[in-house]
């Protein structure tokens, strides 16, 4: 553990979690081996209340008026249209506030804080399923350098990988993250339903899947590119194309363009 982490641990005792669900619901699970979880938000106080039991917080609240005012750092994990509206809501208290959103500028805090920052988890997150902190990586930004060192040290305390990332690197890294996690799962979810049309299960694209993000570690994306469309099989392409309508038509067509537009020359795996 660094000397930042160390010193961090000892001054930030207690944190509160504005949010409940996806996001907030993995960062109490993390925080709560290093600090107290001095208490929950949420609109809806059954979700509150089911977090705070689940990292032994006995301070469940739905009414933003009703904050404990002596934390030492507050972390706005809700949907992005709503942090602004929080922010608004709960007057400056001296303390650290970040929020966790990929998208949303830091300036969001700025006339209503004076110790503030963002510290966003470049993960895919459920309520149901608590995700192990210890390898996202988080992308931190802050309204000062000294502010900039506390919540990069907060990061710490989940993560062995925190960066510091302006707004405009954390947007690119946004969507980024929507083409490889969100839009990739979405061609999961097509091929699913190809497959149960089939009679064929799911599970036999699994190990395919795996080796594909294995490879990762030793190419870069475009060096382990195969199929078809790299190939430039044109007789593959309108076999499957005759195959396919609707949407899984023109997602094909799309993405076999783009595939043979940067390997214009490649016609061998």
């Amino acid at each position: 553990m660094s000397c930042l982490k160390c010193n961090f641990a000892q001054a930030m005792k207690q944190v509160v979690i504005i949010g409940s669900g996806n996001v907030a619901t993995s960062l109490a699970h993390g925080l709560v081996k290093h600090c107290r979880v001095a208490q929950i938000y949420s609109r809806q106080l059954a979700h509150a209340r089911r977090l705070a039991q689940a990292v032994d917080c006995e301070n469940a609240t739905d009414d933003l008026d009703q904050l404990v005012q002596d934390a030492d750092a507050y972390i706005i994990a809700v949907r992005d249209d709503v942090i602004a509206d929080v922010i608004a809501a709960v007057p400056d208290n001296g303390a650290l506030w970040v929020h966790t959103s990929g998208s949303k500028p830091i300036d969001l805090f700025a006339g209503h804080r004076a110790r503030y920052g963002v510290l966003w988890p470049m993960q895919s997150f459920s309520r149901d399923l608590v995700v192990p902190l210890d390898d996202v990586h988080f992308f931190a930004e802050a309204s000062d350098a000294a502010t900039l060192d506390d919540v990069i040290a907060l990061g710490s305390m989940l993560s062995r990988h925190v960066v510091a990332a302006d707004s405009a690197q954390r947007r690119w890294l946004h969507v980024a993250s929507v083409f490889s996690c969100n839009f990739t799962n979405h061609l999961w979810a097509l091929a699913d339903e190809m497959l149960t049309g089939a009679g064929l299960p799911f599970d036999a694209l699994k190990p395919l899947i795996t080796t594909t993000i294995q490879k990762l570690d030793h190419l870069a994306p475009a060096q382990s590119q195969t199929g078809p469309a790299i190939r430039h099989d044109e007789e593959v392409i309108a076999a499957h194309l005759a195959m396919l309508d609707g949407d899984k038509r023109e997602i094909y067509q799309l993405m076999t363009d783009s595939i043979i537009k940067r390997n214009p020359n490649d016609h061998a795996e």
